[in-house]
């Protein structure tokens, strides 16, 4: 179970963030998680968002540099140690992690890792061996 994350690349400038967040928002294209990496010289956005394909459209119209990647998201419990018996699923099946971020649910207990993995069909299969959640872009969307 993949789901799509938007990787925008962006100057190092003040207001180039607000403005992505602006487009998205005047297009009602809601964001459901978010990061940023920067470089000396420019930064890239990862988002995920309810429609990423028309995000992707906009923001390239808008001018922006776009690419989709697909990543797996996991629900883990909110808990010291959640996060690494995940990895250590992971680790155990020698599928790297090249870079995660993740996002908390306030009604439940459940933290929300989006995890950028070496190969995303055996990683979301030993993880659902081992008993935990991969989710679905919709799933996300409900959160």
């Amino acid at each position: 179970m993949v789901v799509k994350q938007l990787s925008v690349f962006i100057e190092n400038k003040s207001g180039r963030l607000v403005q992505i967040t602006e487009i998205l928002g005047k297009n009602k294209i809601d964001i459901r998680a978010v990061s940023i990496a920067d470089t000396t010289s420019f930064g890239i956005l990862r988002l995920i968002v309810d429609d990423p394909d028309r995000a992707k459209s906009v923001l390239r119209e808008a001018g922006f540099t776009v690419s989709i990647t697909e990543v797996i998201a996991i629900a883990i419990e909110d808990e010291p140690g959640g996060l690494s018996k995940a990895l250590r699923v992971l680790s155990n099946a020698q599928i790297g992690v090249e870079y995660m971020y993740a996002f908390l649910s306030k009604e439940d207990k459940t933290a929300y890792v989006i995890l950028r993995v070496e190969d995303n069909d055996e990683a979301a299969r030993v993880l659902q061996a081992a008993g935990i959640k991969c989710l679905s872009s919709e799933d996300i969307c409900n959160i």
